[in-house]
């Protein structure tokens, strides 16, 4: 969990606040906090445990790996104040979806969507928010499936709802998203269109690439299917048994 450090680009000046004012919700934040975090705990463990699921079915991972993070207080209080609310906890719940955030990194584009389909059948979780950037991008090219879930956490004396973003990309689409946030936002003599239409190049390559990766897969797969299968230990057993 962060330290309520507060930074020097806020809308306003803390040191001017009363800090028994400022104290009187370290409490209540630092709760808010950890309620993110235990709501990204709750997510990440339902996704491990399909993935693990999804590896005894299909003898394949459709994850590759997970990030997470919860959201700094100096970025709430910048998303509050520039969304024009006044800041508080309650606010924060209410208004911001993004405090939470999970990144789901996949193998193919179907993944995505496999993933996806398994987290909205399970009974404890209610989809606030879809939004598909697959079949939707965004003008720069940004791919990505955005979802907005809220998923019940127990604590000691109650049971809080927290909403919790997930975002689900192949790792092009994320390769191609770390790299463009760190260029795009450079400090650079080159105009703005001209950054912005290579960058869409690239994202419509890697796409390109991803759906024929995808393809591959397909062709491999049945490969797999036409050729005979290889025993498994309990088939050599039998194998013995019977001899």
């Amino acid at each position: 969990m962060k330290d309520l450090t507060i930074g020097e680009n806020l809308p306003f000046d803390f040191k001017k606040l009363n800090p028994e004012i400022i104290n009187s919700h370290v409490r209540e934040t630092k709760e808010m906090m950890l309620m993110y975090d235990c709501g990204i705990k709750e997510v990440k463990t339902k996704l491990e445990i399909l993935n693990n699921e999804f590896q005894i079915q299909k003898e394949r991972n459709p994850i590759e790996y997970l990030k997470s993070r919860v959201k700094s207080l100096e970025s709430i209080v910048m998303k509050l104040h520039k969304k024009g609310y006044a800041l508080s906890v309650e606010n924060a719940m209410k208004h911001l979806h993004d405090i939470a955030g999970i990144r789901v990194i996949c193998s193919f584009i179907d993944d995505i969507y496999s993933v996806a389909n398994m987290l909205k059948k399970q009974d404890d979780i209610t989809v606030i928010l879809e939004k598909d950037y697959i079949k939707n991008p965004k003008p720069n090219g940004y791919r990505s499936y955005h979802m907005v879930l809220e998923i019940p956490v127990f604590f000691s004396q109650k049971k809080q709802y927290v909403k919790v973003e997930v975002q689900i990309r192949t790792i092009a689409m994320d390769f191609w998203a770390s790299l463009e946030h760190k260029l795009y936002y450079k400090e650079t003599d080159v105009t703005s269109e001209e950054i912005t239409e290579r960058l869409k190049k690239c994202a419509d390559i890697i796409a390109a690439t991803d759906i024929e990766m995808q393809s591959i897969r397909g062709v491999v797969e049945e490969w797999e299917q036409l050729s005979p299968k290889k025993n498994t230990f309990v088939d050599k057993i039998v194998e013995i048994v019977d001899k």
